[in-house]
């Protein structure tokens, strides 16, 4: 499985693993972390938590785990479509904390959780039928239909995120409050900026194999900035949580607690 590789290969899954450490490890810390706002804290978390556990499946396929081990083929730990949503209340809760979640919200929420139970569902089915189970074009959950929602999905929660913080920023003259956001800003833009990249990357695939019946996983070197696209995602969230962990109390307030 990690047999007779290249060293750029076991240099590529050494990058990938260090982030899926990186993200967890932050990702667990900020449910324990005493200062910012509570709810915003669980939700970033938890974003952390899901980019790792995504990238450790990436890692799995790059090793060929579910073909040595298909009894573990859909294992739930692919959580593409939770990104946005989780993001989004993040940014939401930190700069309105008073806002109290309603029932309402709850479809924001429908395409995550609806992803979560396909594949678990489908990892906890007889091995011969989960064999005859795969990544279906048409599939909302796990699939070519699942990656548009992705990305696009993606792109818009990043732009209502944004428009919250701008909106703070030109109420607020506050200048501890307008560091704060200026922040936020960063952690938006940023990943704004890493995700046009990866979307191109998971475009030129899928219309290089659509179009032109062309495998573009078979370049290595395409193969491999595809992956370290998504891999960059992770970095920079898990980089950005890691240091909110360090100086968080000085710029996001020792006990911003306000759980409305």
């Amino acid at each position: 499985m990690l047999y007779n590789h290249s060293i750029p290969f076991y240099l590529l899954i050494g990058i990938m693993a260090i982030g899926v450490l990186q993200a967890g490890a932050t990702g667990v810390l900020f449910f324990f972390k005493s200062s910012g706002i509570k709810r915003s804290n669980y939700f970033f978390g938890l974003l952390l938590i899901c980019f790792s556990l995504t990238l450790l499946h990436n890692i799995l396929i790059l090793c060929h785990f579910y073909e040595y081990y298909p009894r573990w083929k859909f294992l739930p730990i692919y959580f593409t479509l939770s990104f946005p949503v989780l993001l989004f209340f993040y940014v939401k809760l930190d700069l309105y904390p008073a806002y109290k979640l309603r029932w309402t919200d709850a479809k924001h929420f429908i395409l995550p959780v609806g992803q979560f139970l396909f594949l678990l569902i489908n990892c906890l089915l007889p091995l011969q039928l989960k064999l005859q189970t795969d990544r279906f074009f048409y599939s909302i959950f796990y699939g070519a239909i699942e990656q548009a929602l992705y990305l696009s999905l993606f792109f818009a929660y990043l732009y209502f995120a944004r428009r919250y913080i701008v909106q703070k920023r030109r109420d607020n003259r506050d200048p501890a409050q307008v560091r704060r956001l200026f922040y936020l800003r960063k952690l938006v833009k940023i990943l704004f900026i890493l995700f046009v990249f990866h979307s191109v990357m998971v475009v030129s695939d899928f219309v290089a194999w659509e179009v032109f019946r062309r495998n573009m996983q078979s370049s290595k070197p395409y193969a491999a900035l595809g992956v370290l696209s998504f891999t960059a995602l992770v970095w920079w969230v898990g980089t950005y949580g890691f240091q909110v962990l360090l100086w968080g109390r000085r710029v996001f307030g020792r006990k911003r607690r306000v759980d409305g």
